[in-house]
C-alpha cells in the first residue's frame, strides 16, 4: 500500500486514513506497512541526480500558462539548450529522439506513442517538489512492483514512465489500463463536483456496481453474500477481455 502524498498543500487532513478504512470496509487488505511518498524524498533525489549525471535532464523556465497556450502539442523543447528566462526553473527529463515507444497493455492491447509529440516531461517542479512521473517510477522499482493496474486516463503517462525506467536501469512492469468512470458531460467522474463518496454501510452493492461497470456481469445471487465472498467470485471469474479497447464507461 502506497499513499502518494508528495504535494502536501493538496493533501486533505485525514484523507489517507479514510482511504485505508474504505479498503478495509470493502474487505481489501494489503501486505506490509503503508508507504508514504513524503517519507521517500532521498530516493527521488538520488534518481534525479543519476539522470542529471547521465545528461538526461535540463532546467526549464517555461510557466504553466505558457505551456497551456501551446495546447496539446506537448513540450516543444524550448529550454533544451538552457532556460529562456531568469527565475525558478523546473527540471525536465529529456526524452529519447526515437520516433515511437510501444508497449503491450493487458487490456488496451498494443499501444504506440510518439515521444517527440509528448515532449520532455517535468520530473521536479518549479516549487521544488518531485513530480508524479519520477516518484512512481522510483517507487515501483524500489517496491518490486510487477504489475500496474490503473485508469486509462494515465495511459499517456506510460510512455514517459517506461522511458524513465529504462534511463534508470529498471525493468518496466506490466501495465493494464482500466476504463475510467465518466459523468454525464463525458468528463472523468473522479475528483469532479459530480463525484460523491459511496455509501459503505452495506459494501456489497458497491462491489457489485463496480463489477458491473467493469463488464464482469456479477450474478444476482451475489447480493446476499459477504464482501469477501463477492471478491472471491470476482477473482475466480475475472475476464479482462470484456474490457478490451474500452477507455471510459458512463456512471450508472
Amino acid at each position: 500500500m502506497r499513499i502518494e502524498d508528495l504535494d502536501a498543500a493538496r493533501v486533505l487532513p485525514g484523507s489517507a486514513a479514510d482511504i485505508l478504512r474504505t479498503l478495509e470496509t470493502l474487505n481489501l487488505f494489503w501486505d506490509g506497512e503503508v508507504t508514504y511518498q513524503s517519507a521517500r524524498l532521498p530516493l527521488y533525489e538520488a534518481a534525479l541526480n543519476q539522470l542529471r549525471a547521465d545528461g538526461r535532464t535540463f532546467e526549464c523556465s517555461c510557466s504553466r500558462r505558457t505551456m497551456t497556450a501551446q495546447g496539446d502539442t506537448g513540450y516543444p523543447g524550448t529550454c533544451r539548450d538552457g532556460p529562456r528566462h531568469a527565475g525558478p526553473t523546473a527540471t525536465r527529463f529529456r526524452v529519447a529522439d526515437r520516433e515511437w515507444l510501444q508497449f503491450n497493455d493487458r487490456i488496451q492491447g498494443l499501444c504506440r506513442q510518439r515521444l517527440a509529440q509528448l515532449g520532455d516531461v517535468v520530473i521536479r517542479r518549479r516549487d521544488g517538489l518531485f513530480a508524479y512521473q519520477l516518484a512512481v517510477v522510483v517507487d515501483d522499482a524500489d517496491q518490486a512492483v510487477t504489475d500496474v493496474v490503473r485508469g486509462a486516463d494515465l495511459l499517456q503517462s506510460t510512455a514517459w514512465q517506461i522511458e524513465l525506467q529504462r534511463a534508470l536501469g529498471h525493468t518496466p512492469p506490466r501495465y493494464a489500463h482500466l476504463p475510467v468512470l465518466t459523468a454525464a458531460d463525458g468528463g472523468k467522474l473522479a475528483k469532479s463536483r459530480a463525484s460523491i463518496a459511496p455509501d459503505l454501510t452495506n459494501p456489497v452493492p458497491v462491489l457489485l456496481q463496480t463489477l458491473t461497470l467493469l463488464e464482469q456481469r456479477p450474478p444476482a445471487e451475489l447480493a446476499g453474500l459477504e464482501p469477501g465472498e463477492v471478491l472471491e467470485w470476482a477473482t475466480l471469474n475475472w475476464d479482462p477481455t470484456r474490457l478490451k479497447g474500452i477507455t471510459a464507461v458512463a456512471a450508472l
